[in-house]
């Protein structure tokens, strides 16, 4: 069977993870959502494409994490995420957590929004953290 997952990286090292470990686990993340993870792409880069990302598709001036290109068919997660590495290390700082940590609850963010949980509307950023946790927790216990 054909890969789903593509790990891209753009102006920045590809980090050093366990990719058949994390497809595992957006794979369980989607299913626990009624989700079947599709074709996925994540594509790593710095705080100047991620700019230049959300300028050109969003109209938004500003630095972020993740943007995330929801190309879902029905129950298929299917879609393209641009995670800036800088903007993930910064957080990271300003969280006191660990950079690993952090580029993992990013990752999962990510496929989260493809699985209909927004995160911008009163409320909304405390039922994506609880599910960030949550898959987050199930990823321990597969490692």
């Amino acid at each position: 069977m054909e890969n789903r997952f593509q790990w891209l990286a753009e102006g920045v090292e590809l980090p050093e993870l366990d990719y058949g470990l994390l497809e595992k686990w957006i794979e369980s993340v989607a299913s626990c959502h009624g989700r079947i993870a599709g074709n996925l792409s994540y594509i790593f880069c710095n705080d100047d494409r991620i700019i230049e990302v959300n300028r050109q598709f969003l109209n938004h001036d500003y630095y972020t994490d993740i943007i995330t290109f929801d190309d879902c068919r029905g129950r298929l997660l299917r879609g393209d995420m641009f995670i800036s590495l800088d903007t993930v290390a910064t957080n990271a700082e300003l969280q006191r957590v660990s950079y690993g940590d952090e580029l993992l609850r990013v990752i999962i963010h990510g496929v989260l929004h493809l699985c209909g949980i927004n995160d911008k509307g009163p409320g909304e950023r405390e039922i994506m953290e609880a599910n960030e946790d949550e898959a987050l927790a199930m990823l321990k216990g597969m490692a």
